[in-house]
């Protein structure tokens, strides 16, 4: 068995800070572009792991080396799963606000933002207890 991927815990947590701050700034300005940006942002976050993404990076080069060493550390799929589930919404969004209608741009943003901001305040991750909850029910 391949031993999992591990990740420091803040990383996603810094992430979802800094998601929370474009989708807000998304809902504040009905900006389309902006919500494509970060569906682009979480699309790298699932292809290639949250590490890895352009919030992994700043908080690797710039925000990790400021701090002690990690409280502790993660299995990275989960956090991973959450990427593709805020891409689901960001992709959804983004159709609603460029071709219509915009109440769909706003309400698949505010979900997003709910998520992140769930995740950045309280390390309350969905997508990560969504990706649990399915590896129970296809594992049973």
């Amino acid at each position: 068995m391949i031993p999992a991927m591990e990740i420091d815990v803040r990383g996603p947590r810094f992430g979802a800070a800094l998601t929370t701050v474009v989708l807000a700034v998304v809902l504040v300005t009905g900006s389309g572009p902006l919500l494509a940006a970060q569906a682009v942002v979480f699309a790298v976050g699932a292809a290639a792991g949250v590490a890895r993404s352009p919030y992994g990076w700043v908080f690797r080069t710039l925000v990790r080396p400021r701090l002690g060493p990690p409280p502790g550390t993660e299995d990275a799929a989960p956090p991973r799963f959450a990427q593709a589930v805020g891409l689901f919404f960001a992709v959804v969004g983004s159709v609603g606000y460029l071709a219509g209608p915009q109440w769909l741009g706003t309400a698949a943003a505010a979900c997003a933002l709910a998520a992140a901001f769930l995740n950045a305040a309280f390390a309350y991750c969905l997508g990560c207890e969504m990706y649990l909850l399915l590896k129970r029910v296809t594992s049973a």
